[in-house]
């Protein structure tokens, strides 16, 4: 199956580049974030996913691939901002919980991310995340912090 280029060019591989003035519909500019982000190329994946979400700013598809950009891009306090965003907005979104405590987690806020990977984990029974849990448990114990449901 072979889908149509975006109307930009676009090199395999991290190297992007990417035309200014190009307007993807916020559908196409998901499905090519997305790939960016595949490759690793957080940063052009910014740049597609930006006017696509000044379109459409209520779309959390697009605001999900955007937290991760910036996670990618180790742009913490930004992918923080976005994925606490999506939370209120939706508490019950499993894959922004998880997002969020790993945001929280690469920024060592270990007793603020455990309550999302432990949501995460109950919510789905993935063991990706209950295994972040246990993670989370450790580096707090590593610490001589208490686990979070201890802290008073």
């Amino acid at each position: 199956m072979t889908e149509s280029m975006p109307p930009f060019s676009m090199a395999v591989g991290p190297f992007v580049e990417i035309d200014r003035d190009a307007t993807l519909h916020p559908a196409e500019a998901f499905r090519t974030a997305r790939g960016l982000l595949e490759e690793r190329a957080p940063r052009e994946a910014l740049k597609v996913l930006d006017p696509a979400i000044d379109a459409e700013p209520h779309s959390v598809a697009l605001r999900s691939l955007r937290g991760w950009a910036y996670f990618q891009s180790a742009q913490l306090q930004r992918a923080e901002t976005e994925f606490v965003g999506l939370v209120e907005d939706d508490p019950t979104d499993v894959w922004v919980r998880y997002a969020l405590g790993r945001v929280l987690e690469r920024q060592s806020k270990f007793a603020d991310a455990l309550p999302h990977f432990r949501l995460a984990a109950a919510m789905s029974g993935d063991p990706e995340h209950e295994t972040a849990v246990l993670r989370a448990e450790r580096r707090m114990a590593e610490r001589g912090e208490k686990p979070y449901d201890e802290l008073q």
